[in-house]
């Protein structure tokens, strides 16, 4: 029997409350693990809990910052300032939500993290009027905005940072900022002001979160950062912006091995950087898919050629009716049409990469993966 059919069960606390409070516990099983196994935690409405970072996100954003001090300037539930906490001797949480300041405060108390400072008010407003300094601001702008939606260049976003960073420098040298997954790597870079670093992170191979590291009158080169996370393992991978603009890189037809890079390093834009590095060919030069004749570690997913295909309804009959793994690279026709046109189940042990090679040829490669 659904919870708000019941009769009360608790004096002071509504059916819909429990019911509330259940269903966003339930959306924390994963996301929000220490809250879910911890007795006492109060939730917030569920839009709060899907906006916040997961623990492992916010794991990955505490290990970029040290010192004494930290003021989180769009608190939320709360999740990143516990985590910072654990770096860092004093914290700061404002959130103009007193009730959810309020639920931060509750749960900081239960999850015994005591340099925790719960401040109920607007963050810029908070830093216009204290005289205090800090070691580290962080700020993840709302990507809401209630005059045109969804967005996500920072200039639109609450608060405005790049109105603001001025005053923000005047109170700290560091400075990490949270931007939307969907954000132009470059447009941000334009949008802010002395960026040291920026680190893309991916959970599951999906990016979650792009993250800026500013540090006041920083003018040396910007290294971009990419992290993959599957289960417990970390694929890393890294290289100066500056340097994908400059780097050669060379161009082949297929060979033995087949490489694809993890979300994280699609995202960095670092295409011939990663090619440098590892000792790559390109298929083409906006395909993004890697070949070598010797097998290599890699930070994505690796695959054995079994054949390399010319696209065409005849070289696929073969296929018709049967599974197998689509992705597309630099092809003019999507995965759905390609399935709907030659009748290709999704799934089994065959992957079929559709990509355009270095004789710009429209290719099929028929592959295997490889653990």
């Amino acid at each position: 029997m659904s919870v708000l059919l019941k009769k009360p069960l608790f004096d002071g606390i509504s059916q819909q409350e429990l019911a509330e409070q259940l269903e966003a516990k339930k959306k924390c099983k994963y996301k929000l693990p220490t809250w879910f196994n911890t007795p006492l935690i109060y939730y917030p409405n569920k839009l709060n809990i899907e906006q916040t970072s997961s623990e492992e996100t916010a794991q990955y954003k505490s290990d970029l910052v040290d010192g004494k001090t930290l003021l989180d300037l769009t608190g939320g539930l709360g999740v990143d300032t516990y985590f910072f906490s654990k770096k860092v001797d004093s914290v700061f949480h404002c959130e103009i939500n007193q009730n959810l300041s309020e639920i931060a405060h509750h749960n900081f108390e239960v999850l015994g993290q005591k340099n925790i400072s719960c401040i109920p008010k607007d963050g810029l407003d908070f830093l216009t009027k204290t005289d205090k300094n800090f070691d580290w601001l962080f700020v993840d702008p709302s990507r809401r905005n209630d005059k045109i939606g969804k967005v996500f260049l920072f200039k639109d976003c609450l608060p405005n940072l790049p109105e603001h960073l001025h005053l923000l420098f005047q109170k700290s040298k560091n400075i990490l900022v949270k931007a939307s997954p969907l954000l132009d790597i470059k447009q941000g870079i334009e949008e802010l002001n002395f960026v040291k670093e920026i680190h893309v992170v991916a959970i599951q191979n999906e990016v979650k979160e792009l993250l800026f590291v500013l540090n006041k009158d920083y003018d040396g080169p910007i290294v971009i950062k990419t992290m993959n996370q599957v289960h417990d393992q970390k694929m890393t991978f890294n290289f100066r912006l500056e340097d994908e603009a400059t780097v050669s890189v060379g161009f082949n037809e297929p060979k033995k091995y087949l490489y694809e890079p993890n979300s994280a390093i699609l995202k960095s834009g670092g295409f011939k950087s990663v090619a440098d590095t590892f000792g790559l060919k390109k298929l083409h030069q906006h395909s993004h898919l890697y070949t070598s004749d010797v097998l290599i570690d890699f930070p994505g997913r690796k695959f054995s050629i079994s054949r390399t295909l010319a696209y065409s309804k005849k070289a696929l009959k073969e296929f018709t009716h049967k599974k197998a793994n689509i992705t597309t690279r630099n092809f003019p026709v999507s995965v759905a049409e390609i399935r709907k046109k030659h009748q290709i189940k999704d799934g089994g042990d065959t992957y079929l990469f559709f990509t355009k090679t270095a004789s710009d040829t429209l290719t099929v490669l028929e592959c295997e993966k490889l653990d």
